[in-house]
């Protein structure tokens, strides 16, 4: 005769059950686990509308303003004055001339203030006299960085008080009139020129 009460379903059935509702509640907790955490959340936060990356708040080399002075000048901004080291010359004296460079600009820029970028002209009325360029060698490109309002000059050298042309570079060039005669002076650097020349006094 059997020993298990009459009602009764085996021990076994009674473990198998526990096991089954043990999971079910495992995979019901796990479920509000998932729900509340919401893994990957985090790494969404920094996405904008349309999951674009939102902006870090700090600026990329494309939003700094080059400090160094890389960016080129506007020619438009560079003031430009012709220099005579005197404004009368006696018989003999040959004038000095350079030129003052000032960037009147706000912020540091990059010019070429070279040899191969300055020109001088000389004229006496209408007729022209003399330009540096005629027969210039050995010239030379020089980038330079210019400070806001900080004159640079360049350095003087003589002109010989006579008439240029490409064509009389390797022979001897007449000599301009003196005895008081009044002769102007204009700059040039690159797409910069000088607003206004000075005058000087030959004799």
């Amino acid at each position: 005769m059997s020993s298990q009460q009459p009602g009764r379903l085996p021990a076994s059935v009674y473990r198998r059950r526990r096991v089954v509702v043990g999971l079910a509640l495992l995979a019901v907790v796990v479920v509000i686990v998932l729900l509340i955490v919401r893994p990957g959340s985090a790494a969404d936060d920094t996405k904008g509308p349309g999951g674009t990356q939102s902006p870090s708040g700090e600026p990329t080399d494309a939003d700094t303003p080059a400090a160094d002075g890389s960016t080129a000048c506007d020619p438009a901004q560079i003031t430009l004055t012709p220099v005579t080291d005197r404004t009368e010359y006696q018989a003999g004296e040959n004038p000095m001339i350079s030129m003052t460079i000032v960037n009147s600009g706000t912020s540091p820029c990059t010019f070429n203030v070279g040899t191969d970028a300055q020109l001088y002209s000389i004229v006496s009325g209408s007729d022209p006299i003399w330009n540096s360029a005629d027969c210039q060698t050995d010239a030379t490109p020089m980038e330079q960085v210019l400070q806001p309002g900080v004159e640079l000059t360049t350095t003087p050298f003589a002109w010989d008080r006579t008439r240029s042309s490409p064509e009389t570079c390797n022979s001897d060039r007449d000599p301009v009139v003196a005895g008081g005669a009044t002769y102007r002076l204009s700059v040039s650097l690159g797409d910069a020129e000088s607003a206004d020349d000075v005058a000087f006094l030959l004799y």
